[in-house]
């Protein structure tokens, strides 16, 4: 198991990289894991799943909405399924529980035909269009106005963290090279291509481009300019767990020309969340919150769940979307050159992740790569995160047994040394306080690490050190 965070990078030429190690990278290089093969992921970050993964809405989509017969819808659909397996067999919280795409003017009503149509054209045939009266019955807090919705069952909550972590430590487990802190500067392309990375040069004779905001970049270094990624900002307020009793549903809005627009939904941590925005930038890093999308969200959650907005907010946040103009993902096999660029993975990319996977495997079978010899990995169990599943703190026999496992350090969102203890000594260990909370929930709550930081980030110095 290697897992390199500094210093050259090995030598000799790899088989396949992938660049990259957000979930989608991170997924396709666990697929690849399963061959009897040299496999390297390399990421500028210092953690899996640090860019666009780690911020996104954290639903596992049926693919209702897609574009019917385009290759996101059928890889969404797939993806759905052996995401939901995974997560079954790895302990990666989800909650089935439905949406409703509510109405709430006579265009967003008109509309709703279409989009049950196109929920069949998807091969989703339980979508149902229902009474203002059943919304209401169904959600009692909603904003007045409200005319009828498009009922999806099937649509669910995920963990995003666990779900990117998983990937990454089964890829590991099985032998694949993760550098970490290696941004790739440029390629030249061959036979091995010679990656020039920020920490030395690295061969390889099958190349992956997984690299989310910047894959036009990529792109470019192998001569291609199939297309340009426009950074889209998502802003999003995650409101207290004491909100979550308000909604029982994810809400959806009819979707607009920029996206699916703003939506309130639960998550697997118990909080309430509503957004995101849809702002198109030129800056793949401005990943800040600005007061006019922050008041653009208050003013639609206001119409939508009233009550939410005098619910005490626990965190704000925004990630940036790999958008490409187009409404499917550019996903380009260049078999001649052994190269495979995975691009424009919007939102759905988490729930397509596993199929995306087998999609780019099956490509790079196309430019050479051999396919015999595949093994089944050893499965992996991942700390549970979610509020819907025992967590360490309320059991018993796991206190008995190790009483790090009651003793809690964050308060807010009862995490306990012991899960600390356990992500820090992890396959994939975090590479920052952050990456610590996304692996354990410590400082994620109300008081975002004020009275638990010290002493959370003394446990991650100690590990360091």
């Amino acid at each position: 198991m290697t897992v390199t965070t500094g210093g050259a990078l090995p030598g000799g030429t790899y088989d396949v990289t992938v660049v990259g190690a957000g979930v989608v990278g991170s997924a396709i290089a666990r697929e690849l894991a399963r061959l009897p093969l040299r496999i390297a992921l390399v990421d500028a970050s210092d953690d899996v799943g640090d860019g666009t993964s780690k911020a996104n809405t954290a639903i596992l989509h049926t693919g209702f909405d897609a574009v019917p017969g385009s290759l996101e819808s059928r890889l969404v659909r797939e993806g759905q399924r052996r995401l939901a397996a995974y997560a079954a067999d790895s302990g990666i919280p989800v909650e089935p529980l439905g949406a409703l795409l509510v109405a709430w003017d006579e265009q967003q009503r008109a509309a709703l035909p279409g989009l049950a149509d196109k929920a069949v054209r998807n091969d989703h045939r339980s979508a149902r269009i229902i009474s203002a009266e059943e919304v209401r019955a169904r959600e009692p807090a909603l904003g007045p106005g409200v005319l009828g919705a498009l009922d999806v069952p099937g649509e669910s909550i995920i963990c995003p963290w666990t779900t990117t972590l998983a990937y990454a430590t089964q890829a590991v487990r099985a032998g694949t090279d993760l550098h970490l802190n290696c941004r790739v500067e440029s390629v030249a392309s061959g036979d091995p291509h010679v990656l020039a990375t920020s920490r030395g040069p690295l061969r390889t004779r099958h190349l992956v481009n997984a690299a989310g905001l910047y894959a036009d970049e990529i792109d470019r270094l192998l001569g291609h300019a199939d297309f340009t990624v426009t950074p889209r900002r998502g802003q999003l307020i995650v409101f207290d767990e004491l909100a979550r009793g308000l909604v029982r549903h994810i809400l959806l809005p009819v979707p607009g020309a920029l996206g699916k627009g703003v939506l309130v939904s639960p998550t697997v941590y118990g909080n309430v969340m509503l957004g995101p925005t849809a702002e198109d930038l030129d800056d793949k890093t401005a990943t800040g919150s600005t007061a006019e999308g922050l008041a653009l969200l208050r003013e639609k959650g206001r119409r939508i769940l009233p009550a939410l907005l005098e619910e005490e907010v626990t965190a704000v946040y925004a990630g940036l979307r790999a958008a490409t103009g187009s409404e499917d993902y550019a996903i380009r096999a260049h078999p001649a050159q052994r190269y495979v660029t995975v691009g424009g993975i919007r939102s759905t990319g988490l729930t397509a992740s596993m199929a995306i996977a087998a999609h780019v495997v099956e490509l790079l079978a196309d430019g050479g790569l051999p396919l015999t010899g595949a093994r089944e990995l050893e499965p992996v169990r991942m700390p549970n995160l979610g509020e819907a599943f025992p967590r360490p703190y309320r059991d018993a026999e796991l206190i008995a047994a190790d009483p790090e496992y009651g003793r809690i350090v964050c308060h807010c969102e009862r995490v306990t040394r012991g899960e600390i203890r356990d992500a820090l000594a992890g396959t994939v260990p975090p590479g920052s306080p952050a990456g610590l909370r996304r692996r354990t929930r410590a400082g994620a709550g109300r008081c975002q690490g004020f009275h638990c930081g010290a002493a959370v980030r003394a446990l991650f110095e100690e590990a360091r050190r």
